[in-house]
């Protein structure tokens, strides 16, 4: 009996908290991007129950094309649980995520799904790819940002090792990530899919990093001690595998 293949299908998470400012342009510059690719499309966007005025932005689009869908979490916060929440509901076969910040530019989506299609199993839109693709960091902030990364380095598995395992821009194929147990809290859920996830090809691409279009950044002490509490879970993970962590 010949199996027959179901056709793939993409969804992008952007996950938001008060980005209601950002969201027409975003919205907008992401729909124009996937008119450029020959596959079923949607895109989600995950809200922590914003006060700005996100849902009503948001709604717009949705009353206009079924393809934009709208969650609301209450009573909850941090990105990775966002994008896990986008991800249980759609069954797309290739799944994304990318902020709502404009800092992600979406014109590299079909770079992205491209690269997925040539057989790697994660694409990811690297910062440190090529040189200068940060242009707007002070020197504190590019010194945290290498730090950050080079911790990453021991839990990386040879022969899937990249330049930038933080990135919060990327496409993982579902069968990938499926069954695995992510934790839904903290800001760096690449890194754990590089981790723990069944990747066995990896590739980046690169893009310049822009500066934040509107609103203000998440990025505080809490966000940096889920960091490395991370790092702390995934170091066991590495040294003893699944199991209680």
């Amino acid at each position: 009996m010949t199996t027959v293949s179901a056709p793939e299908k993409f969804a992008l998470v952007i996950p938001t908290l008060n980005e209601a400012a950002n969201l027409p342009t975003l919205i907008d510059r992401v729909q124009t991007a996937l008119a450029r690719i020959e596959m079923d499309c949607e895109i989600l966007v995950v809200d922590d129950d914003s006060q700005d005025g996100t849902a009503e932005v948001v709604d717009a689009y949705a009353r206009r094309d079924p393809r934009v869908r709208f969650f609301v979490r209450r009573g909850q916060r941090g990105l990775a649980g966002a994008v896990i929440h986008g991800w249980a509901h759609t069954d797309a076969t290739l799944l994304g995520v990318m902020d709502a910040d404009l800092q992600h530019p979406p014109e590299t989506l079909p770079d992205l799904l491209a690269t997925i299609r040539e057989g790697n199993d994660i694409a990811i839109a690297s910062r440190y790819a090529t040189k200068n693709s940060i242009s707007n960091w002070n020197a504190i902030r590019h010194v945290i940002s290498r730090f950050s990364t080079w911790a990453t380095l021991p839990l990386q598995r040879r022969g899937i090792r990249v330049k930038d395992p933080l990135s919060g821009f990327f496409v993982v194929r579902r069968e990938c990530i499926a069954d695995v147990d992510l934790q839904p809290y903290g800001f760096k859920i690449l890194l754990e899919i590089l981790v723990k996830g069944r990747i066995r090809h990896a590739a980046e691409v690169p893009f310049r990093f822009s500066a934040r279009n509107a609103g203000k950044s998440k990025a505080d002490v809490r966000v940096a001690l889920e960091y490395f509490s991370l790092l702390g879970k995934l170091s066991r993970y590495a040294i003893f595998g699944p199991g209680p962590q």
